[in-house]
């Protein structure tokens, strides 16, 4: 927990530890509320699902925002052979299975390395990229379709830090713009199996890291030691 003095008002950049179900923007709702400012914004959103670093940028650092969203991200996890969901996590339903008896690790180091470089990625259908001006998880939780572009992106590294069964655990390099999800369907469809990411952890963004970071309550408790209780 860092313990050096904060200007929360004019300006400081925090890293925070999102929990898990929170959505990115309700830690910048209640950050806002426990530090008492007007101005916030987060660099990179999170799913709901995942956890891990979120940085906040306050006051006159919300200008670094796309600076510090543009650096690589490092992230954890784990990955559910063999079955897929709509929303390529634990957010939707199982809805196909396949057999993973056969596959062994060579197989899977060798799926994972085809991913290196720079690869064209399709986003999930449940997430916030705009389609026609309307984010894309709203047209899929209403049951609708929509055409998502893919972009190119960048894996620098993905590592296989564990393999139990159907549950592999993985840790990845990326470029801004990836999504871990989609990582996860391609991974499986690569070994044609079918695949979803069911644990994911940002462990870092640039030279930020998670293990600098704070939770809600600690940064609350920093707080009312500089300024005293709100």
């Amino acid at each position: 927990m860092h313990e050096a003095p904060y200007d929360f008002e004019a300006g400081a950049i925090l890293l925070l530890d999102k929990p898990l179900t929170w959505t990115s923007f309700d830690l910048v709702k209640k950050t806002k509320f426990a530090l008492k400012i007007k101005k916030i914004g987060h660099a990179g959103t999170l799913d709901p699902l995942a956890t891990g670093l979120l940085i906040m940028c306050t006051g006159k650092f919300t200008k670094r925002i796309e600076e510090i969203q543009a650096q690589e991200k490092e992230y954890t996890g784990t990955f559910v052979l063999g079955h897929t969901t709509p929303s390529f996590d634990l957010e939707t339903e199982i809805d196909s299975t396949s057999p993973t008896d056969h596959l062994t690790e060579e197989m899977l180091r060798e799926a994972a390395a085809s991913f290196l470089g720079e690869i064209d990625q399709t986003p999930p259908i449940y997430s916030a990229v705009k389609v026609n001006g309307e984010r894309a998880y709203n047209i899929a939780r209403r049951g609708g379709e929509a055409e998502i572009k893919s972009k190119c992106i960048t894996i620098k590294a993905f590592d296989l830090t564990a393999i139990e069964g159907n549950q592999v655990s993985f840790r990845v390099v990326c470029s801004k713009g990836t999504y871990i999800r989609s990582l996860a369907r391609d991974f499986g469809v690569k070994l044609g199996c079918g695949a979803y990411l069911s644990k994911l952890v940002r462990t870092r963004i640039g030279d930020y890291r998670l293990e600098d970071a704070m939770s809600l309550d600690q940064l609350q408790e920093l707080r009312e030691k500089q300024l005293g209780p709100a």
